[in-house]
């Protein structure tokens, strides 16, 4: 016994030690960062621990990493506030790369069979076609492949990898639902104070650099939020909008059907503050494909009779013309009386002359900001693409477009399938939302580029790969064709269908 609390106080001496160490260490380095750095210097003083903390965690558990991925993608967007100019993008890349060392990390835990996924193999395909494009001939400089290939396909197929080996449960979809809706109904309130009560000093500035011109029209804000831009911001809260409507139809209980029909009265709200005409199109293709997906055919007549004489009135009439948000949305299913819209098609009509003989476009990272910051003399930087397809095109060509949008509707055709198969009413209304949603995003992506930019590409990567997968937590399981006998009786499968 003697013995025994001889070495207990030993270790309890030397821990003490430890620790003390570590603290003296701590004080003489944040006595020499508040030196050198001054107030600075004082907060990377508190936030390094925090870090270190978070980066631990995130080593240890996979799932955690995934989580705080989505955090930080809804976070990049408050970098106007922040005085210095911080690369939050890349500190995006950073807990992608962290994460997918989790994975090998904690390997003999994750699930790498469903790697096998015919929908990660389509990912796969498109992943490879853009590595490809580095070596293409026509780019002027082929280091900006580097900007362009992570919104493209590098970020997507991280996720899908860590959304399908990671032994996730049904609770970790609450989870990530919640958080996002969360975010959104956030993003409303504030951009409800952009337009009603005014905006901060950061926000005016951002909009004295330049966007003015096309956040503020006719004298109306178009609200942003804290979202890269009001085009973003729109597309999130129609998306937003679309899931929660959804809900209210799936839903049994009286109390949550009126919950989330309040949320979509939200979510509409922001999404008309935005001033976004193209994010209507999230509403129009969405709805109608749930309908389909839901093999209601009585029900998509009755909508079809029902939002016909609305879209005529809205296009033939002017009625409430004197609201700003009704009249951008009338202009949104009128758009050849919409000079933009004329300049776009007149854009593409350029393009199609210097595409004709490129058929892998112009190499990856030419337009947009890649192109005007690495090669603004070259033709492709100095035309707006104003639209995710028409970026791919000038970028990838007529061969990578189209192998895109082909793998696009493949991935929802996965999806349908798994969705027709599944049991659980609970599940079914999650997966019925975010396959809406995606096809509602992927026909507002012809007018603007809101699938690569953050945080609608996270949640739309998460979600597609929880929809090709979801029969991992159906009640009654149905079993992939890629994933074996064995791999079906295995524990984690039969834990993740509780």
């Amino acid at each position: 016994m003697a013995s025994l609390a001889t070495l207990l106080n030993n270790r309890s001496s030397g821990h003490f030690l430890l620790y003390s160490l570590i603290g003296c260490l701590y004080t003489v380095g944040v006595g020499f960062l508040v030196s050198r750095l001054g107030p600075v210097g004082g907060v990377l003083a508190i936030l390094g621990p925090v870090v270190l903390v978070i980066i631990g965690s995130m080593l240890k558990e996979p799932r955690f990493s995934l989580f705080v991925y989505v955090q930080l993608s809804f976070i990049v967007g408050f970098s106007r506030f922040i005085p210095s100019a911080i690369p939050t993008g890349l500190l995006v890349d950073g807990v992608l790369f962290i994460t997918l060392f989790s994975l090998f990390l904690n390997g003999k835990r994750m699930q790498w069979h469903r790697l096998r996924s015919p929908a990660f193999v389509l990912v796969g395909i498109w992943f490879l076609y853009c590595v490809i494009e580095l070596a293409n001939p026509e780019a002027p400089y082929r280091p900006a492949w580097f900007l362009h290939v992570r919104p493209f396909s590098l970020h997507w197929i991280q996720v899908a990898c860590m959304v399908l080996v990671v032994p996730l449960t049904r609770n970790d979809i609450r989870i990530f639902v919640t958080t996002w809706l969360t975010w959104s109904f956030l993003a409303a309130l504030w951009a409800f104070k952009q337009q009603y009560i005014g905006l901060t000093p950061n926000e005016q500035l951002w909009l004295d650099m330049g966007n003015a011109t096309t956040h503020i029209l006719f004298g109306q804000l178009r609200s942003f939020s804290f979202y890269s831009d009001a085009a973003q911001f729109g597309a999130e809260m129609a998306g937003a909008t679309l899931v929660a409507v959804i809900w209210v139809f799936e839903e049994q209980s009286l109390k949550r059907k009126v919950f989330f029909a309040c949320l979509a009265l939200v979510y509409f709200w922001g999404y008309a503050v935005s001033g976004t005409r193209s994010a209507l199109f999230v509403l129009i293709a969405g709805f109608p494909f749930y309908l389909l997906l839901k093999r209601d055919f009585k029900k998509l007549i009755i909508g079809v009779v029902v939002a016909t004489p609305l879209v005529l009135l809205l296009m033939y009439t002017s009625v409430g013309s004197s609201n700003y948000q009704v009249q951008r949305m009338r202009s949104a299913l009128t758009p050849m009386n919409d000079p933009s819209f004329i300049l776009r098609l007149q854009n593409q009509e350029k393009m199609r002359t210097y595409l004709r003989d490129l058929p892998f476009g112009a190499g990856i990272g030419t337009t947009t900001d890649g192109g005007t910051r690495f090669s603004p003399w070259h033709w492709a930087a100095q035309i707006a693409p104003d639209s995710w397809y028409v970026q791919l095109w000038m970028e990838t060509g007529r061969v990578g477009v189209t192998l895109y949008i082909l793998i696009l509707i493949g991935v929802v055709g996965i999806g349908i399938r798994r969705v027709w198969q599944l049991k659980d009413p609970w599940l079914i209304k999650i997966m019925y939302g975010f396959l809406a949603e995606f096809v509602g995003l992927a026909f507002m992506g012809y007018s603007n580029p809101v699938l690569g930019q953050f945080p609608t590409n996270c949640v739309i990567f998460i979600s597609t790969m929880l929809v090709v997968s979801c029969y991992r937590w159906d009640t009654t399981p149905v079993k992939a064709e890629s994933v074996t006998k064995s791999h079906s009786l295995t524990a984690p499968d039969r834990y993740e269908t509780v």
